[in-house]
């Protein structure tokens, strides 16, 4: 760090020092919700430059905080007796460059959040920590530079780049592969494509070919890579690393290590790093040469942040390859309604892969009627047969259950006691748990919600009778009842509960592809993303709890989840099948999935969408507040829409636009003791919207209370 200049501050309050230069005042952003930004008395340029972009290091209360420099000013914003000189500048990371900014300028606009509070969360912990701990942030510094190379130069020793490497031949392309990628490289500046093939089309392939172009437009050329989930980053950078041994390649996710993370998020933000894999917090690492983005597996709805700023990072990914004037492929096999609206108007260009790169046909889809009695494994007869011919022949099979833990509930059959949680609005799950000594207890009761955990009672609360029995089935209990239902199949399980363990989930990934697994259990950590070349079958367990929920983007979510698991079929064999049990079989939701029918689907959706007035043919914002009671949470609201309403009176041309509507509950009221409701606000017009928001917010910043509250921009889920 450069410069510690906190020399006191005059008690004329002129913050002038005799002899010296007139003083400058620095405009800094911070992650505080109070303001854009903060004045500070700027050092002499003769002790040291201080520029916009450059990591500054402030007094904030009776601490210290890091920042960025957003401007310089002559004068300052309050009074001068007010301000207090920067503690320095941090000469450790590269000053944030201009693009950086623009587009973090963008997101608070669009958001209507403050700079700060976009940009310093997505920094790294390390970084965004005043370097009390000097030694350690050196070796965070060093680290980095040790294993990356100079931008254009030599190549480092270490896990950065191999330059003795031989890459991976490439395969050849089918011609929808080649079709869609001369379409791309004749680009010229922004455009958005849309990337649409169906699983097993070489989706992936097109992105490596993409790279390699916009990596061969400058020895400078960086390429962004966003992955919607941690589990599918190390599978895809390690075909990335395969393909491009000789670049340095960076992965950001929240899972790695804090050292790990700085480190290679500086390597990014310098340029040593010229790809970098990354999921959602990626978009907004610095990334000074960027010439092209890939958003895979595009429509998950993990690229919406839900902490803090709820940005996306498809939509910002797009707005950044606007503002660099490069191009930007979306993937999936399922596009959002969203992305599928703009791809059909001709906002993006359509690229289409119908079929599989191996030659494999897409699997054979059967949908089996259910009644409610199943046996412990929660297989019909058919489904049981299909699994034991496939076991029977070598392949693999899957069994997919969207639920995880044991059971979704315990319960009393005497008195109808259910083991609810007693801090949300929820149940907790029954899990069988890892005993830590012999004789401890094999189950737990835990909610997926707040995290809170409970031993099992050995009676009902409630009735005090003893026999308790668990409802429903969990991953864990279909994983014990398919191991009595096939004695001799090697079974293995994936779930977020296995995925904790660090390095469980890519061990189970390796048996699977080194054939020492017969028959898979999982959620949908196993639907996407996955290339399993001897799966041949597919077990859908039970879909039907989606069909119902209250969110209107909840069939588009099943559809999109089922597509992708069932694409983990047959890969490379023309006998692949895929059997979903429902009690609802004439759903059409299932009758386009056994049709592989995605755009009949979505276009069907998007007219529901457009009689409806919903997204993308309507706008949204819903303001979320919480509190200690229902009672304080719908007050803050009540006042907020009141305060609304009157706005859009005294301003016909937003009150002909924008509806709000009056507060409720949130589906769960309830989460980790908090109290929680939501005002909903629509408009068919995005600016009347977000100019109805900008005059909302200050009076919204202004209401008291004993309600937080929280303005979400493209909510989604309501």
């Amino acid at each position: 760090m450069t410069a510690d200049t906190s020399d006191p501050v005059p008690p004329d309050g002129s913050n002038a020092r005799p002899g010296c230069d007139p003083p400058r005042y620095v405009r800094v952003a911070l992650d505080v919700p109070i303001a854009p930004w903060f004045d500070y008395l700027a050092p002499p340029r003769r002790e040291v430059a201080v520029g916009p972009g450059d990591w500054v290091v402030v007094p904030w209360g009776r601490g210290r905080k890091v920042g960025i420099v957003m401007g310089l000013s002559d004068s300052p914003g309050v009074a001068a007796e007010r301000i207090r000189p920067i503690v320095g500048r941090l000469d450790e990371a590269p000053p944030a460059p201009p693009g950086w900014l623009e587009l973090v300028d963008f997101a608070a606009r669009y958001y209507h959040r403050h700079p700060g509070e976009v940009m310093m969360p997505a920094v790294p912990k390390l970084l965004r920590t005043p370097p009390s701990a000097r030694a350690r942030k050196e070796s965070v510094f060093a680290r980095a530079r040790r294993r990356f190379p100079a931008p254009g130069g030599g190549f480092a020793a270490g896990d950065g780049a191999s330059p003795g490497a031989v890459p991976d031949d490439p395969p050849a392309l089918t011609p929808a592969q080649a079709a869609a990628l001369a379409a791309i490289e004749r680009s010229d500046g922004f455009e958005a494509f849309l990337l649409h093939g169906v699983t097993g089309s070489g989706k992936t392939e097109v992105y490596l070919r993409f790279m390699e172009r916009c990596l061969a437009t400058s020895p400078t050329a960086q390429v962004l890579v966003l992955v919607p989930e941690i589990a599918l980053t190390p599978q895809l950078a390690d075909r990335i690393r395969r393909r491009f041994p000789r670049e340095p390649i960076a992965v950001l996710h929240s899972g790695l290590p804090e050292g790990e993370r700085a480190a290679n998020w500086l390597t990014v933000a310098d340029g040593r790093a010229r790809i970098l894999v990354g999921t959602r917090l990626s978009v907004l690492a610095p990334v000074p040469g960027l010439a092209g983005i890939v958003v895979d597996e595009e429509h998950d709805p993990s690229y919406k942040q839900q902490e803090g700023v709820h940005y996306s990072a498809r939509d910002l990914a797009v707005m950044l390859a606007r503002q660099r004037a490069i191009p930007v492929v979306l993937g999936s096999a399922t596009p959002c309604a969203e992305t599928w609206h703009a791809a059909r108007s001709g906002r993006y260009r359509l690229l289409s892969l119908p079929e599989r790169a191996s030659g494999a046909p897409t699997p054979r889809v059967d949908v089996v009627a259910v009644g409610r009695d199943l046996p412990p494994d929660g297989l019909a007869a058919p489904a049981r047969a299909a699994i034991e011919e496939v076991l029977a022949a070598g392949g693999q099979a899957m069994v997919f259950l969207n639920r995880r833990g044991y059971a979704p509930v315990l319960a009393c059959g005497q008195c109808g006691w259910l083991s609810r949680c007693g801090d949300c609005s929820a149940y907790r799950v029954l899990h069988r748990w890892r005993a830590a000594r012999p004789g401890a207890p094999r189950f737990r009761l835990v909610c997926h919600h707040c995290g809170g955990e409970q031993a099992v009672p050995r009676e009902c609360p409630s009735c005090g009778d003893a026999d308790l029995k668990p409802l429903g089935r969990g991953t864990q209990r279909l994983e014990e009842a398919l191991a009595q239902s096939f004695p001799g199949a090697r079974i293995a399980r994936l779930d977020r509960d296995v995925a904790r363990r660090r390095g469980a989930a890519q061990a189970m990934l390796d048996a699977v592809h080194g054939g020492e697994v017969d028959l898979l259990v999982g959620t949908q950590m196993l639907a996407k993303g996955h290339d399993f070349r001897r799966l041949r079958l597919v077990v859908v367990a039970d879909p039907d709890g989606a069909l119902f929920a209250a969110d209107f983007r909840a069939p588009e979510r099943l559809f999109a989840t089922l597509m992708q698991v069932a694409g983990r079929a047959g890969r490379f064999a023309h006998d692949g099948r895929v059997i979903v049990q429902t009690r609802f079989p004439g759903e059409p939701l299932f009758a386009a999935l056994a049709a592989h029918d995605f755009e009949g689907f979505a276009d069907r959706l998007l007219a529901e969408r457009r009689d409806a007035g919903l997204p993308p043919f309507g706008y949204q914002a819903l303001l979320r507040a919480e509190a200690a009671t229902a009672g304080d949470a719908l007050g803050l609201l009540g006042a907020a829409r009141e305060a609304l309403l009157a706005i859009l009176a005294e301003r016909p041309d937003l009150g002909a636009q924008v509806r709000c509507f009056d507060p409720v509950p949130m589906p769960l009221a309830r989460l980790a003791g908090r109290e929680r409701a939501q005002l909903p606000v629509e408009s068919g017009s995005r600016p009347a919207l977000h100019r109805a928001l900008a005059v909302w917010q200050p009076v919204l910043e202004g209401l008291g209370g004993r309600a937080r509250w929280q303005l979400e921009v493209d909510p989604s889920e309501i």
